[in-house]
């Protein structure tokens, strides 16, 4: 079967990943197009969103060396730089990932009234990001709306769940592949073991609840961010080791509109 993406990419790591990325949705849509059409859907939204991006961490270097992009495998001391690259994107993006739903639910819930919208918004940056704004902001601002799945009205839970249920998808291919070592060098490229288990789940579609799909793939029926967690080891254990003695964390800010230079 031909298929393809159409997009403008460049031959860049982030490009090279977001290939895999929209790849997913169309081969999962692909493996459950036989259901019937009420479950020609994911298992849930946070399904769609993890599936290409759980095969994008296979690309390993020992992965690259065999379709021939680079030359030789660098040691395992070599991992760091491209576990902070990889955690900036992964683990850095949790709190914003919650925090735009939490916005959007307190303002359709009522709780948030317009003439808070922004102040709401800066709170949950301050509170989950430590993050402040880099000039004063006011409520003649809409600092939500540079987000685009604000004014698109887009729920984005979807990707905060992706992000952990990509991991969780990825150890049991390893697992299924026979992988033995540190998770975040594992390659299941060429693997017909990990690529049958995944396939079984992505051909349920929305036939299952999610939880039953969850656990035909991984043996475990809920969000379990031990995966993550596993991956990111060698790196976690390297920033406690350089944060020895170095206070981590932040004080919420009094007025979390006011500029952080201030």
């Amino acid at each position: 079967m031909d298929v393809r993406l159409k997009m403008c990419i460049h031959g860049t790591s982030d490009d090279f990943v977001t290939v895999h990325h929209e790849l997913g949705h169309l081969y999962y849509d692909l493996s459950y197009r036989k259901q019937p059409f009420s479950f020609r859907n994911g298992a849930n939204d946070g399904f769609h969103e993890a599936i290409g991006d759980a095969i994008a961490l296979s690309i390993t270097p020992e992965y690259l060396k065999k379709i021939g992009l680079i030359e030789q495998i660098p040691p395992p001391s070599a991992d760091i730089p491209l576990l902070l690259r990889r955690a900036l994107d992964k683990i850095a993006f949790l709190p914003f990932g919650l925090l735009v739903d939490k916005w959007r639910w307190q303002v359709f819930s009522g709780e948030v009234k317009p003439a808070d919208y922004n102040k709401a918004w800066w709170t949950l940056r301050d509170k989950y990001q430590g993050v402040a704004p880099p000039v004063d902001r006011s409520e003649s601002d809409f600092d939500p709306g540079a987000k685009y799945h604000i004014p698109a009205n887009t729920a984005y839970a979807r990707y905060f769940l992706a992000a952990i249920y990509q991991f969780q998808f990825y150890r049991a291919m390893c697992k299924e592949a026979g992988y033995q070592g540190p998770l975040n060098r594992c390659s299941v490229y060429g693997s017909q073991e990990a690529g049958r288990k995944f396939r079984a789940m992505l051909e349920l579609g929305q036939s299952k609840p999610w939880p039953e799909a969850l656990k035909q793939m991984t043996g475990e029926d809920r969000l379990d961010a031990s995966a993550m967690v596993e991956y990111f080891r060698p790196l976690l254990d390297w920033l406690k080791q350089q944060n020895q003695g170095v206070r981590t964390g932040w004080t919420p800010a009094a007025d979390p509109m006011k500029a952080a230079a201030q």
